[in-house]
């Protein structure tokens, strides 16, 4: 357990979630939170929604002494593929489907007061690229900068207290420091903590 304790964001899902740390928007999420929340993977590859009701529990522990400010959801994709005759495979009928999401919904809010949840829906898919034996499912580099830039909107507009909005948050020891780099005027010293590394801009 650190020292310091930062608002906790948990991504919480299928592949979608699991790939997210691979150029995706999950990592896009952990570089603009680097220094004001910690962003936590519990993505789980071929998962559906009753899958992810066995362990709710076991991975939000409702007595647990620290909650997240924020969890995003995605399930759906796994659940709404074809049926097997045998009874096997991750498909979960819709009518269950939407009593689990709702399940994991109540859930969430009963953690703690503080603790925000975002469901993200199922994207659409290129079946000529499934056909071909291609992915056509999971996101593509410019599907993940829509799903990043749809929740950093969401969290922008959200009037929650404290604001969860990268830009609203504060900085991990971002007080001024001797230590920091020196100035142009070699005077004065630079603080690093709210740097806008390149490209930062267009996640506004």
């Amino acid at each position: 357990m650190l020292g310091t304790s930062r608002p906790q964001f948990v991504l919480f899902g299928s592949s979608i979630v699991q790939y997210s740390y691979y150029e995706g928007w999950g990592a896009t999420l952990s570089h603009l939170y680097a220094r004001k929340a910690d962003i936590v993977l519990r993505g789980y590859a071929a998962w559906n929604s009753r899958r992810a009701l066995q362990v709710l529990d076991t991975i939000f522990p409702k007595d647990a002494k620290e909650q997240p400010s924020l969890v995003i959801v995605y399930f759906g994709g796994n659940d709404s593929t074809l049926p097997n005759p045998n009874g096997l495979g991750p498909h979960v009928p819709v009518e269950e489907y939407k009593e689990n999401m709702r399940k994991i919904a109540i859930h969430m809010k009963c953690l703690s007061e503080k603790t925000r949840t975002i469901f993200l829906t199922t994207p659409p898919i290129n079946e000529a690229q499934i056909h071909n034996n291609s992915d056509g499912i999971h996101l593509s580099t410019e599907g993940s900068k829509i799903v990043t830039k749809e929740i950093l909107k969401v969290l922008k507009e959200a009037e929650w207290e404290p604001s969860l909005y990268w830009r609203s948050m504060p900085s991990d020891f971002g007080e001024d420091s001797p230590y920091d780099p020196v100035g142009p005027d070699g005077k004065s010293t630079i603080n690093l903590s709210n740097f806008a590394f390149p490209n930062n801009d267009q996640w506004d």
